[in-house]
């Protein structure tokens, strides 16, 4: 019996682990298990494999003037960035401000919804067709700000933020104020450096780059840590230069620095083959009778491997069933949050759809060994979707 071909199209959700990913997980796990803080040669070698995956991270980012901090995933990394930098100065409790931007990971607002409820001010920078408002974002900075934090490209919508405007914007206005990016959609989707778009903080995640699960990271400029600009949220033995104590994932975190290098040498080809595999998708779509019917979100600044649409009068959870029972997966939104009791995107909110549309969206994030052929089945299965399921309804 043949096994039933899967297309998988939800790798903004998590990628599949690398077989060199996954070598090294096993290498690690069954041959250098020592505890990284012990000082024997076992634990000497485990610390040598979490100094090496630094290295790569580093290297990636075109940064030796960092240091990173490993977590158990990007949310963790985010909430060391916010809380972390929020609880630095004891004066920043009497009503500092922090921003983001509307539509952000649930890792990003809710922390900073958190802070709000104990005197922290912030505001959000509209984000409205995938256009950051710089001028809104200038009218905020003001000098009580401590903290920007805010993604590069967004998660659903697949909108890519000028970063580095926002760099200069607060450097004129708020000198004071760090700048954390969440670089999870971005990082090895884009080329780009630590110091071409300004950031002082970066957060990164293993499983979105063909790397293992339970591991992220937190890129931190070394000026903050040395002016004690950034407090520990997690206290124990130490490790991680006392910003994150607790034993670290060894096998994980070597694989995510193996993952790191095999994505840093394919770096540009996989971002001309899923921006070609996008192009592709949104082409096919337009040329069909039945895909036509199909709104594309397509911001004129956008990364090269996240595409969402807007079905017609079909929710997005319907269209799911139906291509997962052929066989396709997509997703209606963040991973993370689909198990929220509200299902309404609000990044899709502040790109500007209504609750209806935005209730029958569907994200699909493609990946280097995408091909044209999984883009043909996919926009034949929606064709096919959409005339099945408006039948149903009638």
């Amino acid at each position: 019996m043949t096994e039933k071909r899967h297309i998988y199209l939800d790798n903004s959700a998590t990628t599949k682990i690398s077989k060199e990913a996954l070598d090294k997980y096993i290498e690690v796990s069954t041959l250098c298990y020592g505890n990284p803080s012990s000082l024997h040669s076992y634990g000497l070698l485990a610390e040598k494999e979490i100094s090496s995956a630094k290295e790569e991270i580093l290297r990636s980012l075109g940064d030796k003037n960092s240091s990173v901090i490993f977590t158990a995933s990007g949310s963790e990394a985010n909430n060391l960035a916010i809380f972390g930098r929020a609880f630095a100065k004891d004066r920043y409790k009497k009503g500092a401000k922090i921003i983001t931007t509307s539509g952000e990971h649930a890792s990003v607002f809710l922390p900073i919804e958190k802070l709000v409820k104990i005197g922290f001010k912030t505001a959000e920078i509209p984000t409205k067709n995938g256009y950051l408002d710089l001028d809104a974002l200038e009218k905020e900075m003001t000098d009580d700000v401590i903290l920007v934090s805010m993604m590069m490209v967004n998660n659903e919508t697949g909108a890519l933020y000028d970063i580095k405007a926002v760099s200069d914007v607060m450097h004129r206005k708020s000198p004071e104020a760090v700048l954390h990016v969440d670089a999870t959609q971005s990082y090895m989707k884009l080329k780009f450096t630590k110091n071409a778009i300004g950031a002082d903080m970066i957060t990164l995640s293993s499983h979105k780059i063909e790397g293992p699960k339970g591991v992220g990271a937190l890129v931190i400029d070394n000026k903050i840590i040395k002016n004690h600009g950034i407090a520990p949220m997690i206290l124990g033995g130490g490790q991680e230069l006392g910003l994150r104590s607790g034993t670290e994932n060894v096998p994980g975190i070597a694989a995510f620095g193996v993952a790191v290098k095999r994505a840093v040498s394919a770096l540009e080809e996989n971002v001309k083959k899923t921006e070609a595999l996008r192009s592709f998708l949104v082409e096919r779509l337009a040329s069909d009778r039945q895909t036509s019917e199909i709104v594309i979100t397509n911001p004129e600044k956008h990364a090269p491997h996240i595409l969402n649409i807007t079905l017609p009068s079909i929710k997005s959870e319907t269209m799911l069933h139906y291509l997962s029972s052929l066989g396709i997966f997509v997703s209606s939104g963040s991973a993370c949050s689909s198990n929220s009791q509200n299902h309404v995107s609000s990044a899709l909110i502040a790109y500007g759809k209504t609750e209806k549309e935005a209730d029958s969206s569907i994200r699909i994030s493609l990946s280097h060994t995408n091909t044209e052929d999984d883009i043909l089945e996919l926009c034949s299965a929606l064709s096919s979707g959409i005339a099945r399921l408006a039948r149903m309804k009638r």
